[in-house]
C-alpha cells in the first residue's frame, strides 16, 4: 500500500492540451483576421481614391452650387442659397443644352446597345475568321477618343473623303458637324462607331456565360432562332445587358471630346450638350459656380434615368 501511494505521488505531472475545438476556433479567427487585412490592403486604396476623385469633387459642386463669387478674388464667396438654380431654369440657353442632351442620348444608346448586342449574338456563332471580325469592331475602341475625334472630323469635313465618296454617286457634298440639321447625327456615328465594339465585348462575355443546356432544351421543343433569342438568350443575358445599359447611358451623358473639339457646342446650340455647356460656362466664361449648379441637374438627371432602367431591367436580373 505504502509503496502504491509512493509511486502515485512521483508520478509524472499531466499535461492538459487545449480540446481540438477551442484550436479550430484560434486557427478559424487567426484566418479571418489575415483575410480582413488582405482584404483591407487591397479595398483601402481603392476607397481613398473614390473618395478623392468622385465624393468630394461631388460634395464640393454642391457646396459651390449655393455661393457666388469672382474666381481668384481674395473675397470670400457669398451664401445665395438657390438663387444660381432660379436663374438657370430661367435661361433658354440651359434648357437648350438639356434638350439636346436628352435627345442625343434617347437616339444613341439604344443605337449602341442594339447594333452591339446584334453583333455580340453574331460573332458568338460558328463563323470563319470571327476573332478576327470581334478585334476589327472593337479596334475603335482602343483608339483615343481624341485622335477618333480628329479622324472623323477629317473624314466629314466637306472636301473629306466621305463626301467625295457619295459624290461619285451623285450626292453633293454635306455640311456634316457645320449644318444644325447634320451635327447631331454626325456626332451620333463618331460616338457609336468607337461605343458599338466597346459595348459588344462585355456582351460576349455575357452570351458565353448562358449555359447551353437552355439552349439544348429550346431546340427540343423545336424553338426558332428568333423565339430561342426572346425565350433564352435575352432573359440569361439581362444582368450584363443592364451593367452595358447603365454604363452607356453614362458615358453618353458626359461625352465632351467630340464637341469641344469639333463643334463648340454649335451651330445653333444644336450641339450644345450639358457637359459642354458646363465646361464652357467654367472655364471660359469665368463662373465655376453657375457651372456647379448645371453639374448639379446634369448629376441628378443622370441618376433619375439609371434608377429607371434598374426600376426596368434590375428586378428581372434579381430573380435569376
Amino acid at each position: 500500500m505504502t509503496s502504491t501511494t509512493h509511486r502515485l505521488d512521483r508520478a509524472d505531472p499531466v499535461t492538459v492540451s487545449a480540446p481540438a475545438p477551442a484550436r479550430a476556433r484560434g486557427r478559424r479567427r487567426g484566418s479571418a483576421r489575415r483575410d480582413v487585412l488582405a482584404a483591407a490592403a487591397f479595398l483601402i486604396p481603392t476607397i481613398v481614391l473614390i473618395v478623392l476623385l468622385r465624393i468630394w469633387p461631388t460634395v464640393l459642386a454642391v457646396v459651390n452650387a449655393t455661393r457666388s463669387g469672382l474666381p481668384g478674388s481674395l473675397v470670400e464667396p457669398q451664401f445665395v442659397g438657390l438663387d444660381l438654380f432660379a436663374k438657370m431654369f430661367a435661361s433658354p440657353a440651359f434648357w437648350n443644352s438639356v434638350l439636346q442632351t436628352l435627345v442625343f442620348n434617347v437616339i444613341v444608346n439604344p443605337l449602341q446597345i442594339v447594333l452591339a448586342l446584334l453583333l455580340a449574338v453574331l460573332l458568338t456563332q460558328n463563323l470563319p475568321g470571327r476573332g478576327l471580325w470581334r478585334t476589327l469592331i472593337f479596334l475603335p475602341a482602343a483608339v483615343p477618343l481624341a485622335g477618333s475625334t480628329i479622324v472623323w472630323g477629317i473624314a466629314l469635313r466637306p472636301d473629306g473623303p466621305v463626301n467625295g465618296f457619295l459624290q461619285l454617286f451623285g450626292v453633293p457634298a454635306q455640311p456634316w458637324f457645320t449644318s444644325p440639321d447634320q451635327v447631331m447625327i454626325s456626332i451620333i456615328v463618331l460616338a457609336s462607331w468607337i461605343g458599338i465594339g466597346y459595348w459588344m465585348m462585355f456582351l460576349i462575355a455575357g452570351l458565353n456565360d448562358i449555359p447551353p443546356v437552355y439552349y439544348e432544351a429550346a431546340r427540343l421543343d423545336g424553338a426558332g432562332p428568333l423565339r430561342t433569342f426572346f425565350s433564352v438568350t435575352l432573359p440569361m443575358l439581362r444582368r450584363p445587358l443592364l451593367f452595358v445599359l447603365v454604363a452607356d447611358t453614362v458615358s453618353n451623358f458626359v461625352l465632351f471630346a467630340p464637341v469641344q473639339i469639333l463643334t463648340g457646342g454649335g451651330p445653333e446650340g444644336r450641339s450644345n450638350f450639358l457637359m459642354y455647356d458646363i465646361f464652357h460656362r467654367s472655364f471660359e466664361l469665368s463662373d465655376p459656380y453657375q457651372a456647379s449648379a448645371q453639374l448639379v441637374v446634369l448629376l441628378v438627371l443622370m441618376i433619375v434615368i439609371v434608377a429607371i432602367q434598374f426600376r426596368l431591367l434590375g428586378n428581372g436580373a434579381n430573380e435569376e
